[in-house]
């Protein structure tokens, strides 16, 4: 039986990068706040390493810039660098102006930085959708090959659920890589990683993983964030109480799940297991 090779991806941004909190938290707050997105990125490498797993680590560029042993790190370890944008505006609130302004940014701090070419995006909270399809057409312009930037299943801060629900190659030069969801009498759900998986047992989502490669056949992707194995961040105070219970629910857990995930299946990179699979 063959194996599928899945990918491992980790969104590094900070607890207060998060949009969850942008009503509460402005850019200007963020230099006074403490950084931990550094510590915790470090121990998601040691938890690789001992796993024997590589991954594609969408870095924001404003961490670049304060952290740039860490980039080196991700890539010195055999990770892929890929890019987050710099401040983690999504995109949808961005003029193409300011989209590409932002992105180009990031791309040449993460590119000098590690020494390695960046050809990832992935696009805060997922931003993409029919308002914007121009962002790709910047992005391919930029000397990107992929994107991860789209959910298709209905939620109320993102999400395109009409669109692709696997990796396919837009016109605009572009190969898109949805998050990865399962489909029952014609919805989808989320299972790509994230609250729903900080949320549910972890024998739940297992089953939920094997279901799709079972059934689709494709390859899997997951994503999270370095805050997530984080249970000792500051709690941000004001925000709603729908964030705060996505943000900080079963954080003290969240370390224990990844490691079992990380042992269960085969993971590498996006650009392995999407752009150069083996044969």
């Amino acid at each position: 039986m063959n194996i599928i090779t899945n990918a491992m991806t980790v969104d590094v941004e900070d607890y207060f990068h998060v949009s969850a909190f942008e009503s509460v938290i402005t850019q200007k707050d963020w230099p006074n706040l403490p950084l931990r997105v550094e510590k915790n990125t470090y121990r998601l490498l040691e938890l690789f390493e001992q796993h024997g797993v590589k991954g594609t680590f969408f870095t924001l560029g404003w961490v670049a810039e304060r952290c740039p042993d860490l980039i080196k790190a991700i890539v010195d370890q055999g990770h892929e660098l890929a890019s987050h944008g710099y401040k983690h505006q999504r995109a949808t609130n961005m003029t193409r102006e300011e989209f590409e302004a932002d992105v180009r940014l990031s791309k040449n701090i993460l590119e000098d930085a590690s020494g390695t070419e960046v050809i990832g995006y992935r696009a805060p909270s997922f931003s993409i959708n029919e308002s914007n399809t121009w962002v790709f057409e910047v992005l391919s312009e930029l000397g990107f090959k992929y994107s991860s930037s789209t959910y298709p299943i209905n939620h109320d801060l993102y999400g395109v659920p009409d669109w692709p629900r696997f990796a396919y190659q837009r016109e605009e030069g572009i190969l898109e890589i949805p998050v990865p969801t399962l489909r029952k009498n014609n919805v989808n759900t989320g299972i790509g990683g994230g609250g729903y998986f900080r949320l549910l047992p972890y024998w739940i989502s297992k089953k939920r993983i094997n279901k799709y490669l079972r059934e689709e056949t494709q390859p899997y992707s997951f994503y999270f964030h370095p805050w997530e194995i984080d249970p000792e961040q500051p709690r941000v105070a004001g925000a709603s109480l729908k964030s705060r219970l996505r943000h900080y629910i079963n954080l003290s857990g969240m370390e224990n799940k990844l490691i079992k995930l990380l042992k269960d299946h085969h993971w590498s990179t996006m650009q392995d297991v999407y752009l150069n699979p083996k044969k």
